[in-house]
């Protein structure tokens, strides 16, 4: 069974700096029926203008990853970390017992368009972290390349949670397969593009829950890129 969340249908604002649009409840925007979806919480589409960002401000008993599609992404916190986010990158900060930071638009001329995703933790109270690796497009073409995991396979990030994240990008018509193993559930969100799942089509922004199936047939279209969570 697949449960769309069609894109023109989340929430968001506005603000000038920021264009964000939520998946989920987040902020000022709730709605009941859209909490998130397992332990995926937060699902944010934000385009920041040049220059601009959110100042520090403090988290604490998340796993939040960045997920940068255009731009780049500047981030400092409160554990001594400075660095920069680019296409291909993923950043991971667990919050645990607390941290502060801010993310910014560090281009004078280029506007920031990235990916914001939390995750609940397995348990509260771990030791804050941050984490960020760079995936190369050849890495993602094609196929499924799993980007974080619980125990950090295959070079991904270490997330505290039973959840694995796959990324796809497409060059060509092509079809990937994914299977899911028993009790285990799926979210596919499409970053770019548009995407066949199981045969229902998702387009950009759009997202899909999947329960009750044995397995992901994932077609996609020159340039469509997708992000793929395999959930406990």
């Amino acid at each position: 069974m697949i449960s769309f969340r069609k894109a023109d249908e989340r929430g968001g604002a506005d603000h000038g700096w920021l264009n964000t649009r939520h998946t989920f409840s987040f902020a000022d925007y709730y709605d009941e029926r859209y909490m998130g979806f397992r332990d995926l919480r937060v699902i944010n589409e934000d385009r920041v203008r040049p220059g601009e960002g959110f100042p520090t401000h403090a988290h604490r008993d998340m796993e939040i990853l960045s997920w940068v599609l255009a731009g780049s992404l500047e981030h400092n916190d409160s554990l001594g970390n400075g660095s920069v986010i680019r296409p291909g990158e993923l950043q991971r900060m667990s919050a645990g017992t607390g941290v502060r930071h801010s993310e910014r638009n560090p281009s004078p001329t280029d506007p920031l368009h990235f990916l914001q995703i939390w995750i609940l933790p397995d348990r509260d109270g771990l030791p804050p972290e941050y984490e960020q690796t760079a995936f190369p497009e050849e890495e993602r073409r094609g196929r499924l390349r799993e980007i974080a995991s619980p125990d950090g396979r295959d070079g991904s990030l270490t997330i505290h949670q039973d959840v694995r994240l796959f990324v796809a990008n497409w060059e060509r018509g092509k079809t990937l397969a994914h299977e899911l193993a028993p009790g285990r559930f799926a979210w596919v969100q499409a970053a770019r593009g548009s995407v066949s799942v199981n045969g229902n089509r998702l387009e950009h922004g759009d997202g899909g829950a999947i329960s009750a199936e044995k397995a992901l047939e994932l077609v996609g279209e020159r340039g469509t890129e997708i992000l793929l969570f395999d959930l406990g």
